[in-house]
């Protein structure tokens, strides 16, 4: 389907709708999909280990397995979504998921970690090279003016998905204890419904067709990284991504060890502490969408920061109730929402159309770059300082804040005319 601007208004309003939606579909199970994989992951070798030193360092592991693939291929899929035509792209991914989906099914039907590591990782591909073509087709598809809107949607999809997708991998790994090769075909079936429903994307024509391709993923991070510099907004956005992807991964990996070794949740509880986290940040981002009122505020970012370092406050205090935690774990979602939103719809408005796929692969390698740190900073303090894990989410409130201040200095992120 091609959205034409010749075409009348109603047509194109219900062209861009249906597209919108179906991009929106497709990335809800995308984000179901990679978190249900993982955490089922997770949970199996979890349960292979009973030493709370091998278990943090097991969490750790799958973690950064998952994220590596976006520093080494975030530059290709960026590449990919500039010269070909994102639907194209997106669709092509879909279909290798699938494929990956029967492997990691192979792996748990033999019960081989192995494998299911390896499908992890080849998932962690499929997504680096899905962004960027999912993100800069956003304003391809939508009015500038709903833009922040759009966005919000997106990230409340997003955190969705990560919800169910964390609740089920929980659900997998405790109700097909005994025979996990019936969870692998459930996500199977997943990955053949996000590629029928990518269909529905407009296939918009290429952005720029006659980009070459760095054959080097350094080089080409390096020369997008340094043209990024020189435009200090689109710069400080990507700092200010970075640290949300780090702040995000960091407290989930410590949900899981807080969950079960201090709540002693079973797998399932765990799983709805994740969702209290995603469900806020969701929430929060339609939040932040509507309080655009279709311009990027740059006031947002400091509020959201701001509600995330006092949400932390009762998360690191020994003994509260998991009542307690649960709210300062939404609250701590909804700060998170106010302040992606705007930091995204940066990242898909300011870069120049013919260069909007190799921007959001560069930002795609520096937020997983900030998932990477996340994991090595979960095992440095809670192994090597010995840190108590309720006291990691001070750090993740001190660090919203450090980063919320520093998008809105006296040098601020986002320029007041900004649409």
């Amino acid at each position: 389907m091609r959205i034409q601007n010749s075409q009348p208004f109603e047509t194109r309003h219900r062209q861009w709708k249906l597209g919108f939606w179906s991009l929106m579909g497709t990335q809800f199970q995308n984000a179901f999909s990679d978190n249900a994989l993982k955490n089922l992951v997770i949970f199996l070798a979890l349960a292979q280990h009973s030493d709370e030193s091998e278990r943090s360092t097991q969490v750790a592991m799958i973690g950064a397995l998952f994220a590596a693939p976006f520093i080494l291929f975030s530059m290709l899929g960026g590449w990919l979504a500039d010269r070909f035509s994102k639907q194209r792209v997106m669709s092509h991914v879909k279909l290798c998921e699938i494929a990956i989906m029967v492997l990691a099914t192979t792996g748990l039907a033999l019960n081989n970690l192995p494998i299911q590591l390896c499908s992890i990782f080849l998932m962690g591909c499929h997504s680096a090279i899905f962004a960027p073509s999912k993100y800069s087709t956003l304003p391809d598809i939508l009015p500038p003016d709903k833009l922040p809107w759009g966005n919000g949607i997106l990230e409340l999809l997003t955190f969705l998905g990560i919800i169910l997708g964390t609740v089920a991998g929980g659900f997998l790994a405790s109700y097909f204890k005994e025979n996990t090769f019936y969870a692998g075909l459930v996500l199977v079936f997943f990955a053949i419904t996000g590629w029928s429903v990518c269909q529905s994307i407009p296939r918009v024509v290429p952005s720029n067709p006659g980009c070459v391709f760095q054959t080097n993923p350094v080089l080409a991070l390096r020369d997008q990284l340094q043209a990024m510099m020189r435009d200090r907004i689109l710069w400080r956005a990507n700092i200010g991504n970075t640290v949300f992807f780090f702040l995000a991964a960091l407290a989930q990996m410590s949900l899981v060890l807080y969950g079960q070794g201090v709540l002693f949740f079973n797998e399932f509880q765990v799983g709805l502490l994740n969702a209290a986290l995603a469900i806020g940040i969701g929430l929060g981002s339609v939040a932040a969408g509507y309080a655009s009122k279709g311009r990027i505020d740059r006031k947002l970012v400091l509020i959201g920061a701001l509600v995330m370092g006092v949400a932390t406050i009762p998360m690191g205090i020994i003994g509260i109730s998991p009542a307690i935690f649960f709210t300062s774990l939404a609250a701590l979602g909804f700060g998170g929402g106010f302040f992606i939103v705007p930091v995204t719809a940066v990242l898909q408005h300011s870069p120049p159309t013919e260069n909007k796929g190799a921007v959001q692969g560069a930002a795609s390698v520096l937020s997983f770059v900030g998932i990477l740190m996340a994991s090595g900073v979960q095992v440095l303090l809670t192994q090597s300082l010995h840190l108590e894990v309720n006291r990691v989410f001070w750090i993740c409130g001190i660090s919203a804040l450090m980063a919320g201040f520093y998008a809105s200095s006296d040098r601020p992120l986002f320029r007041r005319d900004e649409r």
